[in-house]
């Protein structure tokens, strides 16, 4: 089949959807798929795009903002293919689509990664956005694709899914176990980053403002509660904008020697570091983090899960089995689950071996790209 992904950021760019749709891409094109991904230009992709066995085009567009681009390019680039699969969300290219489906039929595969909420302005712009734009470009899709019925069921469209249910599928997203697997902590890490002899809590996750809803300012105030123990490390790994705000929060606690900033690391370094953790944390806010993939290379990593009790976490972390969860923004149960793991590693291990277990039965690339190749079969 000839297969067209569509979809708002892609590699190197280290965003979920984007890591989704290059990871499907790839899985896809293993199973003797001819897929191009269209995705927004940007700076520095060109250069891993020569070694992918599929093909990227990356379209300049008229207006960029955040991960929104205008690129009406789609409108006459979406030729001859078996299927369309739109990632969403996609400002400037879903519109595109539906526009293009109007003039001639296009067989869309919609996948609904998340519900978008934002803060201030573009909070009310979302909320318009999601009432009279979106249902129109749902109409259009052949099939819509959840990564869970949890998220879905609580999720802004839940009103079209009673509408419209037999459009609706759910296939979770995935992560590569031969990658990310248990394995001893480096020493030049530890080195690096003065960890040895310490236990050490994980954030993997963009600190740019369209990731806002990571919870990182939540992270580091309830660390601040146990770190008073001198055994304890908080190693957040990422990069972006928002990142010198945190440090400056770091600093205001003084906990310059405990939270120590990886900054943005390479693919074949980030296994590497997720065993460097002990416990791995995603303290997210709102519904925007609809599933979470680093949750699913910390457990493919054997590590113990503690995450905020949103309805897309909770479809992937089973609680006291894999790890644990919180109600968002509350620092005192963060800091304590965060104490009772690191306090208690017999307790953490068993999470993790069940992780990595839930992981190689239901959380694999390969069984998500063979679920969705049978997808597209059945509506091409």
């Amino acid at each position: 089949m000839k297969i067209a992904q569509v979809v708002s950021t892609f590699p190197p760019y280290k965003a979920g959807i984007g890591n989704a749709a290059y990871h499907l891409s790839w899985e896809l094109s293993q199973l003797g798929n001819r897929v191009t991904v269209f995705t927004v230009w940007s700076r520095g992709g060109l250069a891993i795009d020569q070694s992918l066995p599929f093909t990227v085009r990356r379209m300049r567009p008229l207006l960029y903002y955040g991960n929104a681009g205008f690129v009406p390019q789609l409108l006459w680039e979406l030729r001859n293919f078996d299927i369309v699969h739109l990632h969403y969300p996609f400002f400037g290219g879903a519109e595109m689509l539906y526009v293009r489906d109007l003039v001639k039929h296009l067989n869309i595969i919609l996948h609904y990664h998340m519900d978008v909420v934002g803060e201030g302005m573009l909070k009310r712009l979302f909320a318009f956005h999601t009432a009279r734009v979106l249902p129109g470009i749902l109409d259009h899709a052949n099939k819509i694709i959840v990564t869970s019925m949890n998220y879905l069921l609580t999720s802004q469209i839940k009103d079209y899914y009673d509408a419209h249910r037999d459009k609706f599928v759910a296939i979770p997203l995935g992560v590569n176990p031969q990658v990310f697997k248990p394995g001893i902590k480096n020493k030049d890490l530890l080195d690096k980053h003065h960890l040895h002899n310490k236990k050490v809590v994980l954030f993997v996750g963009a600190l740019d403002r369209a990731h806002y809803f990571k919870g990182v300012n939540y992270l580091i105030k309830a660390f601040q509660l146990i770190a008073s123990n001198d055994e304890y490390r908080l190693l957040i790994v990422g990069g972006g904008p928002m990142k010198t705000g945190y440090e400056s929060l770091v600093t205001n606690y003084g906990l310059e020697r405990k939270v120590v900033f990886a900054g943005e690391v390479s693919d074949d370094w980030l296994p590497i570091y997720y065993n460097v953790g002990d416990v791995f944390a995603l303290p997210s806010v709102d519904r925007s983090e609809a599933f979470g993939l680093t949750i699913l290379e910390a457990m493919a990593t054997g590590l113990p899960v503690i995450a905020s009790d949103l309805p897309g976490l909770r479809s992937v972390v089973h609680k006291d089995v894999t790890g644990l969860l919180f109600k968002p923004r509350q620092i005192t149960v963060l800091a304590k689950y965060m104490r009772h793991l690191l306090e208690n590693p017999q307790i953490g291990n068993r999470y993790g071996e069940q992780g990595r277990l839930q992981v190689l039965e239901h959380y694999t690339w390969e069984v998500v790209g063979k679920a969705v190749n049978s997808l597209y079969r059945e509506h091409r």
